[in-house]
């Protein structure tokens, strides 16, 4: 990625824009924006000694924002304990409030988001998505409005996840026993998953 403000401006709030150049700036990581992935938002790796973070482009700036924290946090917690503590253990969730604390403003968030992220942070998990408060509140300002969550289909209801056409069954916790259509394989989905009703 070029040394350049642009690409933060294009996918982040404007009041978090220099917070996060800097935090690019200053741990010098490879930051490359994707495409959208269904099974994650963002991801941290660290090979070659290069750190490297990419996060889904697709993603409203709220969500983004909230993503490209969270893999920030592993590149620190990462940078402190190489391999020795568990990835999103107590280290980690020191670390991503943290990185989190100079953005937990109205400045940079509307208030439902910030309400539900500060309340997130006290415990923060794997994913945004198994904090169903926050979760809501991020994606209200998403621009694809023909998806929906699977949580509000009904059992039996069908839906299209990346091409292929499912069923919808059992809710198991935070994922459902889906059945492809045309294969009748049985596939665990993520109750947040956002799908295409058929």
């Amino acid at each position: 990625m070029q040394d350049s403000i642009t690409i933060f401006k294009k996918y982040l709030p404007e009041a978090a824009v220099e917070y996060c150049y800097q935090l690019w700036q200053q741990h010098g990581f490879d930051f490359k924006i994707t495409k959208a992935r269904s099974s994650k938002f963002g991801d941290y790796r660290f090979s070659d000694s290069r750190h490297r973070i990419t996060v889904n482009g697709d993603l409203n700036p709220y969500a983004f924002l909230v993503t490209y924290l969270h893999e920030v946090a592993h590149l620190i917690t990462f940078s402190k304990y190489k391999r020795k503590v568990e990835p999103h253990g107590k280290e980690w969730k020191k670390s991503f409030r943290e990185v989190a604390q100079p953005v937990l403003s109205l400045n940079v968030f509307p208030a439902d988001v910030l309400q539900a992220l500060q309340q997130y942070l006290i415990n923060p998990k794997a994913s945004s998505c198994t904090d169903p408060i926050l979760f809501q509140a991020l994606h209200q300002f998403d621009t694809q409005t023909d998806k929906v969550l699977l949580a509000n289909l009904s059992e039996g209801a069908v839906f299209s996840l990346n091409g292929r056409a499912f069923r919808k069954g059992e809710t198991r916790r935070t994922r459902v026993l889906c059945e492809e259509v045309k294969s009748r394989k049985k596939y665990l989905v993520h109750t947040q998953a956002l799908v295409e009703i058929k």
